[in-house]
């Protein structure tokens, strides 16, 4: 009888490996075999010629078949990493060929795309997938798209078949490993006939025999390694002394075991360690004594792995129904995710007929425009109301319509960007030539996703037009109120002066000095009431310089404190950094004597005037406190009115000077009043300090 090797290869030469005798390919073939084979098949030459383009690359072998006959036979010859299939084709079409394709176990891996032009219904979908297709594209297809799914099915083919070369590789591999074993076994078969003995005394596995009573006639010696004992320590003895009593396996009825049967059981070795042995009984009979053979094999290592086994099973379950868990609530998310986009385009829908509806019923002036070349989209009612364009002067053109003018002259009609406007002041010209008054506010939006620019803007022609009536309304009461006080002022002092003249006049002797002195004091109050009038109404110009507000204060330090020390009281001066700002250092002079000296009046004897200059927050800071009694709150509000005062003497126009000149320079007045005494706040804004 021929050895396996022998049946197998009759030219098999001893000690050369089977794989070693194949037939190496060529060059030009190996080269051949590395290219991925793809198959196109479509009934007209274009469309092959097209994806022939698409899929063009030095990796790939295109195959085209004309009809899905010629596509079977190529299948038969050629292993294909991807099928490109067309689904209308005269004879076989698409989902014939595809079912006949995989009607054969061999070919089931093969992927298959269909590609057609019609039968887009999900019906068609489905058929396609049912017949084995992994995609279904419909033309006309973005190449780039088609390019790469083909790209990932010839990647999952060449890992599979470098899969299928290295089992190959591994089977030549142990192959030859096991007919170099074979040739070895063969040569010592015929060398030593005694293979059996030695085979014997080399098993791992304890062999030992016994007499029908239990007590161990022989055994070999695998017993040492396994057991500890030495041949000699255990003829003689029962097998009981190495095989553990139990309920698996009663020692006694060892005998009674059928032949060829493995007990699994415990066994005990010399130093009283325990390990799981698998036992087989086999018995025969010798001069009419039956003696008993007992193979045992330490399963130590088995059990450890079958334990390990277990212990990933376990594991592996418990993956399992996590991930099962975890899939069952991705699923939950998934149908809460499309209720929720199902909910957001229902909202989309609700959001874009309230937005035709509020742009339509707007009376703001709305337009939509393309951010790219500024043509028009739409425009309201409103708009086409206010500008007397008509609907056809402003649809799809795409050049400016309104003219805009704002103070900074941004020119926004012309020059449409991605920032945004919010409430800019513009006029605007009507179709008439009319000029008009608005607020303009733009803002990006998509539409249909391109990006547009929506602009509103609303009218405030009628607005501006009350507003300057209301000024001049404005402005002439306060001439009128002004000029009561200025009425009511002076007249005290002309009565007095005419009371003294119509007194002279009857008795010219009693016009003394005294009351000549009276009557020009009295003259005198009226020239002052009528020149602070005038410089609190005249529209002065103003000579700003950069300056450091501490300069200022120094400079009028000495008169605020001879002021001070008239009257018993004290000023402290509390200067910190400020930077430079521009100022007409007479009027901000003006202001700092002012408040100075009214702080100053405001105090008992003993008081104290602080004076201070700080920054905060990027702004220039003038604080001068008092320590008088505070300013009462029903009078509060008039504070800084011309005429107002609580002096006996006072015209009431101090304040209102400072109000003025802060004004004109940008600044903001504030006051502090409690029973303690009165601060004032001047703030100097950032944009007059150096920047």
């Amino acid at each position: 009888m021929k050895s396996y090797i022998e049946k197998n290869n009759d030219s098999y030469t001893e000690g050369q490996p089977l794989d070693l005798q194949k037939k190496k390919p060529s060059h030009d073939e190996t080269n051949k075999m590395e290219k991925v084979k793809i198959l196109m098949v479509d009934d007209r030459r274009e469309n092959l010629l097209a994806l022939e383009a698409v899929l063009n690359s030095p990796d790939y072998h295109l195959i085209s078949a004309n009809s899905g006959e010629e596509a079977l036979r190529y299948v038969l010859h050629h292993d294909f990493a991807v099928i490109l299939l067309d689904v209308q084709m005269p004879g076989l079409n698409g989902f014939e060929t595809a079912k006949l394709i995989k009607k054969r176990k061999k070919y089931t891996h093969i992927p298959i795309i269909f590609i057609t032009a019609i039968n887009q219904a999900k019906e068609h979908v489905l058929r396609g997938y049912s017949v084995g297709a992994v995609d279904y594209i419909v033309k006309p297809f973005l190449p780039e798209t088609l390019r790469l799914k083909v790209r990932e099915f010839v990647k999952i083919y060449q890992e599979n078949e470098n899969a299928k070369l290295e089992s190959e590789r591994r089977r030549k591999e142990e192959l030859k490993e096991v007919n170099a074993k074979l040739s070895l076994t063969n040569r010592d078969l015929r060398k030593n006939k005694e293979l059996a003995r030695v085979v014997g005394e080399t098993l791992l596995d304890t062999i030992i025999t016994f007499d029908c009573d239990g007590f161990i006639l022989s055994v070999n010696p695998a017993v040492k390694e396994m057991f500890g004992y030495s041949m000699d320590e255990l003829i003689g003895e029962h097998i009981s002394s190495l095989l553990i009593n139990n309920n698996q396996l009663a020692v006694d009825r060892l005998t009674d075991l059928p032949s060829k049967v493995v007990v699994e059981c415990m066994a005990k070795g010399k130093y009283d360690h325990y390990f799981p042995v698998d036992i087989q009984i086999g018995s025969t009979s010798i001069e009419n004594e039956k003696i008993f053979v007992c193979s045992i094999r330490d399963i130590t290592e088995r059990k450890k792995i079958e334990h390990e086994r277990k212990n990933q099973y376990e594991l592996l379950e418990k993956l399992v129904e996590e991930r099962t868990q975890t899939l069952q609530l991705t699923n939950e998310k998934l149908v809460a995710e499309m209720k929720e986009k199902e909910k957001i385009a229902a909202d989309l829908q609700l959001s874009q007929e309230l937005f035709y509806k509020i742009f339509e019923s707007s009376p703001c002036l709305l337009t939509i425009q393309k951010l790219e070349n500024g043509e028009y989209i739409d425009v309201n009612a409103s708009w086409l109301n206010n500008t007397l364009y008509s609907y056809e002067d402003v649809k799809n053109k795409a050049f400016p319509i309104l003219h805009y003018v704002s103070k900074f002259d941004t020119g926004i009609e012309h020059n449409l960007t991605d920032i945004s406007i919010h409430n800019e002041k513009i006029q605007y010209e009507t179709k008439d030539k009319e000029i008009r008054d608005g607020l303009l506010s733009t803002e990006i939006i998509d539409v249909r996703g391109e990006k547009c620019i929506l602009s509103v803007i609303t009218d405030l022609t009628e607005r501006v037009r009350l507003e300057h009536e209301i000024q001049r309304l404005d402005r002439l009461n306060l001439i009128g109120e002004m000029a009561a006080g200025i009425a009511h002022e002076i007249r005290n002092p002309m009565t007095t002066v005419r009371g003294f003249l119509e007194l002279s006049k009857s008795s010219p002797e009693h016009l003394s000095k005294q009351y000549i002195d009276l009557m020009l004091g009295e003259l005198k109050r009226a020239n002052s009431i009528i020149s602070e009038f005038l410089n609190l109404a005249r529209n002065k110009m103003t000579h700003k310089v950069q300056q450091q507000l501490n300069t200022i204060v120094t400079t009028i330090f000495p008169l605020i404190q001879a002021e001070a020390v008239l009257s018993n009281k004290s000023v402290i001066l509390e200067l910190g950094e400020c930077p430079e700002i521009e100022v007409d250092e007479k009027e901000i002079t003006q202001v700092i004597l002012n408040l100075s000296l009214n702080g100053l009046e405001a105090m008992e004897s003993g008081g104290k005037l602080t004076i201070k200059t700080y920054s905060e927050n990027g702004m220039t800071m003038l604080e001068i406190r008092d320590e008088g009694s505070g300013i009462d709150a029903k009078i509060l509000e008039k504070v800084g009115t011309p005429f107002f005062t609580t002096k006996e003497e006072g015209t009431g126009l101090g304040l209102a000077i400072c109000y003025s000149v802060a004004e004109r320079h940008k600044a903001v007045i504030d006051l502090e009043t409690s029973e303690e005494g009165t601060t004032f706040f001047i703030r100097f804004n950032e944009d007059i300090s150096t920047r």
